[in-house]
């Protein structure tokens, strides 16, 4: 196999399962393990992917997005502890908006259910999640549903959020980094995103350390507009440290 159709076969993999190990690509090929990590320099030089520790997994874009499918198999014990933590700084607010995801749907099932709570939401599954919680209201946003991530989108959801007040709002991304903030790959999805970040009082990102220095196609806000960032110790404390100098509070669990 040349080198190319390899290295395409090594991104449609990492797209497909969201991220490849090194060792498990060398055994399933037959090739050698710094073969491998050729390649995915190689993609990884391309911008197709990012190198972690191990492996690499898929840099979504403007042309490709992961499923929320995949994203529930994904740094999955990270993900709850981050939801958690987030939770925890609901504080006095009464109106939540909870972004799609699958990490804003950990802190959906992580909200207290023994006290009034209005959520608002784009996310079908966060929506169902809590409909059966006995003191939460929850206000699904109209619009287009997107298959992939199961939200809903454009012209109608961000005129029905833009008559209301919103106290807390958390938000995923696909990307943050120091220079070009919050990003996504998809405008339509950063139209509802940049809507609840103008309504929203206080706003909390939350998210796994392989966001952070990912940059996607559309960004929707500056890391200083956030009272807080959560996310994993798998990001250096040197990074921390560097994003809270931006004005939030990082916390790493």
């Amino acid at each position: 196999m040349n080198p190319e159709k390899r290295r395409r076969g090594f991104l449609e993999m990492a797209r497909r399962s969201g991220s490849v190990d090194v060792g498990q690509l060398a055994a399933d090929l037959r090739v050698s393990k710094e073969t491998v990590r050729r390649d995915l320099n190689s993609l990884e030089r391309r911008g197709l992917v990012r190198r972690t520790h191990g492996g690499a997994h898929a840099v979504e874009s403007g042309g490709f997005e992961t499923s929320l499918a995949v994203r529930t198999t994904m740094h999955v014990s990270e993900k709850s502890r981050i939801a958690a933590a987030a939770a925890q700084l609901l504080k006095d607010a009464e109106t939540v908006f909870i972004d799609e995801g699958f990490t804003p749907q950990l802190i959906a099932t992580a909200l207290p259910r023994d006290r009034p709570l209005t959520v608002v939401t784009s996310s079908l599954a966060t929506a169902g999640a809590l409909s059966s919680a006995e003191h939460i209201t929850v206000l699904l946003l109209s619009g287009r549903v997107r298959g992939g991530t199961m939200a809903t989108v454009d012209h109608w959801a961000t005129r029905m959020l833009s008559g209301l007040a919103i106290d807390l709002a958390y938000l995923g991304a696909n990307g943050i980094s120091h220079e070009f903030g919050l990003t996504t790959p998809d405008p339509a999805v950063c139209e509802v995103k940049a809507q609840a970040i103008r309504l929203a009082r206080r706003r909390v990102f939350a998210g796994v350390h392989t966001k952070f220095g990912a940059v996607s196609f559309c960004r929707f806000a500056e890391v200083a507009q956030f009272e807080a960032i959560v996310t994993d110790v798998g990001l250096l404390p040197s990074e921390a440290g560097r994003y809270s100098l931006l004005g939030p509070e990082v916390i790493r669990v």
